[in-house]
């Protein structure tokens, strides 16, 4: 099977190369290509119709999320289609739907804390670039020194997702911080450099620094760069800030994906006045009492009224069918 997957494999990252394909993207479809491989246990240029399906139920009896089965689909309409051009693969394979579900975001507070905690300057510069920039990982680990404009106080971010660039404003207290840690290490053109030379710190590194910031935090809360991301984007749309500016900062294609933040914007919410509070007014004018009136001249309002009335409720409804 080797030989024949090798071939099968070149075969691909030729065709994702020819379409601007990155190399992590590239990598991701191969390893998922591998693991079908395995499944068959020959080269999946070999595999039927059948075998994509019985792959799909594997997946899903094992556990698998609904966005890892949908990147296989992904991986498997490729080869099928463009390398290996058998087109019908798609009345074979079915994306799944997945839940929506909301972002975490940490409070500003929890952020301060997590940056205050954070145990050296590189460690520091790095939370503060996902939080104060809202870049992704891999963007803050590939980071250059000639990215920093301090004139224009502006990052350039290259080759972003998508092999986009763009700029992100830089705050001054990143710019600080990035002055602090390049005059202590001048050797190298990555901002965050690895262990060897010409090499920078790779994702999994910054995220496991993060779980190990948020834990001397005491942050009872999952924390990564990317929610660092998300608080970066739902502060700022509390500050007012229009999302369509959001989305070019964030480097989002499309609009309704920064949009989600909207629904994670808690200060804008709850500062957003109901329309039950506009008829208040009417109902005093109406003769109806816009506040509820219990014993002891104790007045309660909402929820906390209703509970009380509930549990008078419940005593007197008790005491009648132990009289009955």
């Amino acid at each position: 099977m080797d030989v024949y997957f090798d071939s099968l494999c070149q075969r691909v990252c030729a065709d994702m190369a020819l379409r601007g394909y990155a190399k992590s993207t590239q990598r991701d479809h191969l390893r998922r290509l591998a693991n079908f491989a395995a499944f068959l246990g020959r080269s999946p240029d070999t595999a039927s119709f059948e075998d994509v399906r019985k792959y799909q139920l594997h997946l899903k009896e094992a556990g698998a999320t609904v966005s890892y089965q949908n990147h296989v689909v992904t991986t498997l309409r490729f080869v099928f289609r463009v390398t290996l051009g058998r087109w019908e693969i798609e009345r074979y394979t079915h994306f799944g739907r997945h839940e929506r579900k909301l972002p975490t975001v940490l409070s500003q507070r929890e952020v301060a804390q997590l940056l205050r905690h954070a145990a050296d300057l590189r460690c520091r510069l790095a939370l503060s670039a996902a939080y104060g920039a809202g870049l992704r990982v891999s963007e803050i680990v590939r980071l250059k020194i000639k990215d920093i404009d301090s004139e224009r106080m502006v990052i350039r971010v290259e080759q972003g997702k998508g092999q986009k660039d763009r700029y992100v404003m830089l705050s001054p207290y990143l710019l600080d911080l990035s002055r602090a840690w390049c005059e202590a290490d001048q050797q190298n053109c990555f901002l965050f450099p690895g262990r060897k030379p010409g090499t920078h710190l790779t994702t999994r590194q910054l995220i496991r620094i993060c779980h190990e910031t948020a834990h001397a935090a005491k942050i009872n809360k999952r924390v990564t760069p990317h929610i660092l991301r998300h608080s970066f984007a739902t502060h700022l749309l509390e500050q007012g800030a229009d999302v369509r500016i959001i989305q070019v900062l964030l480097g989002h294609a499309r609009l309704d994906t920064t949009a989600l933040y909207t629904r994670v914007a808690t200060n804008l919410i709850a500062g957003t006045q109901s329309p039950l509070d506009q008829i208040v007014p009417m109902l005093s004018d109406l003769g109806c009492e816009t506040t509820v009136t219990i014993s002891r001249k104790f007045k309660l309002s909402g929820v906390a009224a209703w509970l009380k009335e509930y549990v008078s409720f419940a005593r007197w409804s008790s005491r009648l069918s132990l009289s009955v």
